[in-house]
C-alpha cells in the first residue's frame, strides 16, 4: 500500500513538473509573442510618424516662398581658409573679382516680371546698395598718417560693414580704421552656405597683419559685433593658448555670441535631412523678402551652424586656459542688454566675465528694460533676475554697470554702478530717457544712433532710398512680405550717446580713480 502510495506521489509530482514545464514554455511563447508583437507595433507606429512628419515638411515647405537667384547662385570668387592668400592686399583683390561676379551672375541675369520697390538686387530701387555714396557692404581702409591707435571693425552674422560705420566715422581722425566684410557676406544670401567658421577667422587675421604692418609700435583695438566679437576673442584666445602674444590692446564687444540656444546645434541636422530629401529649402531658416541693403534677411541654416561651431570653439579654449592665460586676455568692454532673442546675454555673464581675472580692466555694460509702471505690469518675468546669482559675490571680477530707469523719474535714466556688498552703489544720472513706446533693446539696436538714416526713427532728408527704422504699419498681420517682427523690432540705440563716451574712455585707457558719486553725466542726443 505504501509502495502504491509513493508510486502515485512520484507519478503525480512528475505530473506537476512536466505541467509547470508546459506552462512555461506556454508563458514563453506568449511573452515572446508579445514582445514581437510589441516590437512589431512599436516599429510600424515609429514608421508612420516619420512618414506623417515627412508629409508634413513637404507640406510646410511647399508653403515657404521660392527661391529666388540669389538663394541659389553660387559665386566662385569667395575667400575660403583653403584659398593660400598671403595678406589683405590679395583678400581686396579677391574681392573685386567676388563682386564682379555678383554683377554679372544676378544683377544681370534677373529679369522680374513686376518690378519691386524694395528688392535690394533691382537696380534703382529704394534698396539698391548702389543709391548709397559708399558700399558698406564692402570692406574698407581709412587710412590715417596721424593715427593714435588701429581700429579693426568686424561686424556679424549675416550683417555687412554697414553695421559699425558709425563707429568708423567717429574715429576716423584719431584711428587707422580697418572695417572688414567677413567672407559669405554683402554679396547675396547663398554666400552663407558654405562657409566654415576657420574662414571667418582667417580674414580676421589677415586684417589683424595689415593693421599691425602698417602700425608698428602702436596699439590695435577692434569692436565687434555679435558674430564678429566672437571672432575677436577667437583670435586672441588662439594665441594665447599657444602662447603668442596678443593682438589687440583691448576689445569692445556689442550683444556678442558667447553662447546660443541649444536648438542652434540642430543647424547641421536640419541641413542633413535636405541634402538627403533633395529640398533645397531645407537650407534655410528662413526665407524672406531682401529689402535691406546691407543685411541678409534669408538666413541660411549653415549660418547658425557656423555660429555655433565658432561659440563651441571658444569656449573648449577658455576651458582649457591656466590662470596665468587667463590674465593674457586684453581688456574687453561689453555692451549687452538683458533681452537678447538671438545670443544669450546670460552666457557673456556665466560663460565669460564671471571667467575673468579681478583687476585687469574688463568691463560690462548691461542695459536694463524700460521699466515703466505699465511696463512693469506686462513683464511676466524679470530678465534682471537672472543675472543677481553672479553677483552676490563680495567682488566682481569686472567693472558692472547697469543702465536703467530713474526710480524717481520713470523715463528718465541713470547708470548703477554694482558694487560689492560691502558699498554702496554709485548712480550717475544721464540727460538721456527712455523713448515711450521702446520698452527694451535688442540684438540689433546698439549699434545705431537716433540719427542712423537706415534704421532710425527720424524722417530722411532722400526719399529715394529705403527707410527701415520708419517702416511700421499698423493693421492686421499676415499680409505683408516683410514680417511685424521685423518692423517692431527696435533697431536704434536711444542710449547710443553714453555708450560711446565708455569707448571713448576705453581706447583712452580711462580709470576712474574714485567713485564717480551722484553727479549728472552730460551726455544728450
Amino acid at each position: 500500500m505504501i509502495r502504491v502510495w509513493r508510486f502515485g506521489c512520484k507519478r503525480y509530482t512528475i505530473f506537476l513538473f512536466e505541467l509547470v514545464s508546459i506552462f512555461k514554455v506556454i508563458m514563453r511563447a506568449i511573452v515572446i509573442g508579445s514582445t514581437k508583437h510589441f516590437l512589431f507595433a512599436a516599429f510600424y507606429g515609429a514608421l508612420g510618424i516619420g512618414l506623417a512628419l515627412i508629409i508634413t515638411a513637404v507640406w510646410l515647405l511647399n508653403a515657404r516662398p521660392n527661391l529666388s537667384l540669389w538663394h541659389t547662385t553660387h559665386l566662385t570668387s569667395e575667400y575660403h581658409q583653403q584659398s593660400g592668400l598671403t595678406d589683405f592686399s590679395q583678400y581686396l583683390q579677391l574681392e573685386d573679382k567676388l563682386f564682379a561676379e555678383v554683377e554679372q551672375q544676378v544683377y544681370r541675369q534677373y529679369q522680374p516680371e513686376i518690378a519691386s520697390p524694395v528688392n535690394r538686387y533691382e537696380r534703382n530701387s529704394l534698396s539698391d546698395p548702389g543709391l548709397w555714396q559708399q558700399n558698406w557692404n564692402r570692406s574698407f581702409e581709412w587710412k590715417n598718417p596721424q593715427a593714435e591707435f588701429g581700429l579693426l571693425l568686424l561686424h556679424g552674422m549675416s550683417d555687412s560693414p554697414y553695421v559699425m560705420s558709425h563707429f568708423a566715422q567717429h574715429y576716423q581722425h584719431q584711428a587707422y580704421v580697418l572695417g572688414l566684410r567677413l567672407p559669405g557676406h554683402g554679396t547675396i544670401p547663398s554666400g552663407l552656405t558654405d562657409i566654415t567658421w576657420p574662414d571667418l577667422a582667417g580674414a580676421v587675421s589677415l586684417a589683424v597683419a595689415r593693421l599691425s604692418a602698417q602700425l608698428p609700435g602702436k596699439p590695435i583695438y577692434v569692436a565687434g559685433f555679435s558674430t564678429g566679437a566672437a571672432l575677436a576673442l577667437n583670435h586672441e584666445l588662439e594665441n594665447i593658448s599657444l602662447n603668442k602674444p596678443t593682438s589687440f590692446a583691448g576689445m569692445i564687444m556689442l550683444s556678442p555670441a558667447i553662447g546660443l540656444a541649444p536648438i542652434a546645434a540642430g543647424a547641421y541636422w536640419q541641413a542633413k535631412l535636405g541634402k538627403l530629401l533633395g529640398q533645397d529649402k531645407l537650407y534655410w531658416n528662413s526665407i524672406q523678402t531682401e529689402y535691406d541693403p546691407f543685411k541678409y534677411r534669408s538666413f541660411a541654416v549653415n549660418a547658425g551652424d557656423v555660429v555655433y561651431q565658432l561659440t563651441q570653439r571658444n569656449q573648449t579654449l577658455l576651458a582649457s586656459l591656466s590662470a596665468q592665460q587667463f590674465n593674457a586676455i586684453p581688456a574687453m568692454l561689453t555692451f549687452q542688454s538683458v533681452v537678447d532673442d538671438t545670443v544669450s546675454s546670460l552666457a557673456v555673464v556665466d560663460l565669460l566675465y564671471q571667467k575673468l581675472p579681478i583687476n585687469k580692466g574688463h568691463q560690462l555694460v548691461l542695459f536694463d528694460v524700460n521699466r515703466t509702471k505699465s511696463n512693469n505690469q506686462l513683464l511676466f518675468q524679470d530678465p534682471l533676475a537672472t543675472f543677481a546669482p553672479f553677483w552676490l559675490p563680495k567682488q566682481l571680477p569686472y567693472r558692472l554697470s547697469l543702465v536703467e530707469n530713474d526710480p524717481q523719474q520713470d523715463n528718465h535714466v541713470q547708470v548703477r554702478e554694482l558694487a560689492d556688498k560691502s558699498k554702496t552703489d554709485d548712480v550717475i544720472a544721464l540727460s538721456l530717457t527712455w523713448p515711450n513706446d521702446v520698452y527694451s533693446l535688442s540684438h540689433v539696436a546698439l549699434n545705431f544712433p537716433i540719427e542712423d538714416s537706415l534704421y532710425g526713427p527720424l524722417p530722411s532728408n532722400d526719399p529715394d532710398k529705403i527707410q527701415i527704422g520708419r517702416a511700421i504699419y499698423q493693421g492686421e498681420r499676415g499680409i505683408f512680405s516683410v514680417t511685424a517682427d521685423d518692423m517692431l523690432r527696435q533697431k536704434w540705440n536711444p542710449f547710443y550717446p553714453y555708450m560711446m563716451t565708455r569707448i571713448d574712455e576705453f581706447t583712452q585707457g580711462y580709470q576712474p580713480e574714485s567713485p564717480l558719486g551722484n553727479k549728472p553725466l552730460n551726455i544728450s542726443h
